[in-house]
């Protein structure tokens, strides 16, 4: 008895231990009613990295992006000069949620795109990805640069 209560508890601490291994900065994992997807990310956290963002990447491998970190929430909005590639903007509230996508942002183009009034984060993908996974508003994110007390999808969990 003793022996299957050590092996649970065990494996319920490597378990634990994996899932916070799991979130780490240089990775998002997305999950929703689609399913669970997990990309590899370049973090874009301060001023000189978010204007600068994907400009001039020529192209990004299929399960790669950028995520945008904010200091506090507030009004967001992208546009797409100097990049050359189309993206997927995924735009965040302070617990991680999705609030809104903009699809297949056009390449070089300057028209802005709003992402809303209480934006903490955005993730930038490949033009389609969302669509070809599904997901969509409601969908939590998971990264240990979100603040963990509002977080729908915390690290560790």
């Amino acid at each position: 008895m003793i022996r299957a209560t050590l092996s649970a508890a065990l494996i319920a601490a490597t378990f634990v231990t994996a899932a916070a291994a799991d979130c780490a900065p240089d990775a998002v994992e997305l999950r929703g009613d689609w399913g669970q997807a997990r990309f590899a990310v370049a973090v874009a956290d301060d001023p000189d990295e978010r204007a600068q963002g994907l400009m001039g990447v020529e192209e990004m491998p299929a399960m790669s992006g950028m995520i945008f970190l904010y200091d506090r929430p507030q009004p967001a909005s992208f546009w797409m000069r100097n990049t050359l590639i189309p993206l997927d903007m995924i735009f965040l509230d302070r617990s991680g949620t999705v609030t809104r996508i903009h699809e297949n942002a056009e390449p070089l183009d300057e028209t802005p795109i709003p992402g809303g009034d209480a934006v903490l984060a955005v993730l930038e993908l490949n033009g389609g990805m969302a669509g070809r996974l599904g997901i969509a508003p409601g969908s939590e994110l998971r990264h240990p640069g979100l603040p963990q007390e509002h977080a729908a999808w915390p690290c560790g969990q």
